[in-house]
Order: C-alpha cells, then sequence, then structure tokens
C-alpha cells in the first residue's frame, strides 16, 4: 500500500513541551489503480495509424516478358522527366515529335489537369485512360519524385508508370541542353 507520510519530526526546543501533532496518512493506491486504468484504456482503444502505400509500376526487365508489354498510345502518353534544381521536362507523345517544355516542380500540376482534360475530352466513351510516364534522371531527389507521385495521385492520374532505366538519348540532350540533367 503506498503512502505518503507528512509528520513534521516532533521534537523539543528550548526545552518547550508541545503537542504531537498526529501523523497524517494519505493512502494513494486508489490514485494508482485509476492511472492505470486509464493508460490501460486509452492503449486499447486507440487506433494505430496505417501505413499508406502506392501501388507503382515498372517496366519489366525479363526478356522472355517482351510479348506480354502493354503497348502506350502516344497520344494517350504524357512523359515527364525529373531533372536537377526541381526542374522537370515534360512533353505530350513521342519523343521527338513534340519539343519538351521546362517548367519547375510546382508548375507541372497544371500541365497535368491540363493535359489529362485534354485528352479524357478526345476519347470520350472509350475505355482509354491518360497515362504519366515518369522517367527520374540521376539529378533528381527523391522529394521530386515523391512530389510527382503526389501531384498525380492529386489530379487523379490513374495509369502512371516509372521508367529510371529507359531514358533515350533525345531527352538526355534536351535535358543537356537546358541545364537540368
Amino acid at each position: 500500500m503506498a503512502e505518503l507520510d507528512t509528520s513534521s519530526g516532533g521534537g523539543k526546543k528550548g526545552g518547550k513541551v508541545r503537542t504531537k501533532k498526529a501523523n497524517t496518512k494519505v493512502d494513494l493506491t486508489a490514485m494508482v489503480d485509476l492511472a492505470f486504468l486509464l493508460i490501460t484504456f486509452f492503449m486499447l482503444t486507440t487506433s494505430l495509424s496505417k501505413p499508406q502505400a502506392m501501388d507503382v509500376a515498372k517496366p519489366d526487365k525479363d526478356e522472355e516478358n517482351l510479348d506480354n508489354r502493354l503497348e502506350l498510345k502516344a497520344s494517350l502518353t504524357m512523359t515527364v522527366l525529373l531533372g536537377k534544381n526541381d526542374k522537370v521536362a515534360w512533353y505530350m507523345g513521342e519523343a521527338g515529335d513534340n519539343a519538351p517544355t521546362v517548367e519547375s516542380l510546382r508548375q507541372i500540376g497544371s500541365s497535368i489537369a491540363d493535359n489529362k482534360k485534354k485528352v479524357d475530352a478526345a476519347n470520350v466513351g472509350t475505355k482509354q485512360n491518360f497515362v504519366v510516364l515518369v522517367k527520374p534522371t540521376e539529378g533528381a531527389t527523391y522529394q521530386n519524385f515523391v512530389d510527382i507521385m503526389d501531384e498525380l495521385e492529386i489530379r487523379k492520374v490513374k495509369v502512371r508508370q516509372i521508367d529510371d532505366d529507359n531514358i533515350m538519348d533525345l531527352e538526355k540532350q534536351f535535358m543537356k541542353e537546358q541545364g537540368i540533367l
């Protein structure tokens, strides 16, 4: 049993006789029990946050699975090249057909939204989706990659792929000319 002793340790001072005060004892057992009950209650009723993961699709490297590859229509595809200094280059369609546009990472969200609207409007009634192909380069940071994936989630882009292995020479050359590779 837990107790709190508040006695003053009475004794004689200067020969005077004082009456002895009764020791006051406070029983803390109930307080300790209540504390443990509250801790237990909150531990059992609290839900732990579940980690949120995002599905990421990357091209298959096996040579035997080349027959099962999904061919993307150029008219539905937007390629985003992540560069250094929070810069991105993007283009619609195939590399070389359209000149890439260089923007900051903050501006790419509106470009994604505009291109998604154009593709969706051109393909009304079909089951074809807008596709964004993200290609991070050596100069890109992990934070840039997370930011672009978040932007794709915000803009509700259903089909997105990451390909950091197959960056074309045209794309590398353009990024070097712009100073973002």
